[in-house]
């Protein structure tokens, strides 16, 4: 490829909107099922990439109007990036009481057990959830089941008791994508 003459304020790449109604666009983040809109990334030299919109999840926990992140207690923060010690905090703690139906967020495959701790408290247990284009795990729920299909909105489990491990801390289910990329813009 030929070297292009470039200037301050040259326009090198444009988004442009694609409406696929039939295909299955692979990316990084798996598989992007139609129907969906695509953004494609225009440069010049003919290089594209292309980005999936995103879809909003479901509702998280039962009692909850809405996804909610935990804000701060005397536990800590449950944004993602909040401090965690020496280290930052790779999850959204979405608000959830002790004891609360969880559903699952999208359409997917329940993949596997996570232990978050590996020490077997009362709370050490979740879920790798796949599918819809995402992966991530679930903490702190005592799952129906570690394996199969599932669908958004469907019951996944119910959020064990984190009063029992962390008195005083605001009750939720914490939520991590697979590659540590920040969940929040999807609830």
């Amino acid at each position: 490829m030929a070297d292009l003459p470039l200037s301050k304020g040259t326009k090198l790449c444009q988004f442009l909107n694609l409406q696929h109604p039939y295909g299955v666009f692979i990316t990084t983040y798996g598989q992007f099922r139609y129907p969906a809109v695509h953004r494609m990334h225009v440069c010049l030299g003919g290089a594209a990439m292309l980005h999936a919109t995103a879809a909003q999840w479901a509702k998280i926990c039962s009692g909850q109007p809405a996804n909610k992140i935990r804000g701060c207690d005397s536990q800590g923060c449950g944004r993602y990036n909040d401090p965690r010690g020496g280290r930052k905090h790779k999850g959204v703690d979405v608000v959830c009481e002790d004891g609360a139906v969880v559903f699952a967020p999208f359409t997917g495959t329940i993949d596997r057990q996570v232990r978050p701790y590996g020490n077997g408290n009362a709370i050490d247990n979740g879920v790798q959830l796949s599918g819809s284009g995402f992966c991530i795990k679930m903490f702190y729920i005592k799952p129906v089941k570690y394996s199969g299909p599932i669908k958004k909105g469907e019951k996944i489990g119910v959020l064990l008791p984190m009063q029992r491990v962390y008195r005083g801390i605001t009750s939720h289910v914490h939520i991590q994508n697979c590659d540590l990329t920040d969940p929040t813009p999807n609830l």
